[in-house]
């Protein structure tokens, strides 16, 4: 058997990163704050530029925009947190 290596018209072949970093580090964001303890993110949306997250939507009170910001700091390869998160009309910190 002769073992020939995979190529296009002379080139070989470009390999994509199906899931590249910047999906992976969203993923892990995201499932942080589902299963983070003191906070609904249901309403949240978690946008990666590079190793910087925004987080926007809405939450109950100021304690869950506080939680959803420590959660996020917590995920290894995160280095800075955007907090755009605003809480429904009427609630308070209490």
């Amino acid at each position: 058997m002769v073992f020939k290596h995979p190529q296009f018209n002379e080139t070989a072949p470009e390999i994509e990163v199906e899931f590249p970093a910047y999906a992976q580090l969203e993923g892990k964001v995201a499932d942080a704050l589902a299963s983070a303890g003191g906070i609904d993110a249901s309403e949240v949306t978690v946008t990666v530029t590079g190793s910087s997250i925004a987080l926007a939507g809405r939450v109950a009170d100021a304690r869950e925009i506080a939680r959803a910001e420590e959660v996020v700091r917590s995920v290894e390869g995160v280095t800075e947190v955007r907090n755009s998160i605003t809480a429904e009309a009427g609630s308070h910190l209490t």
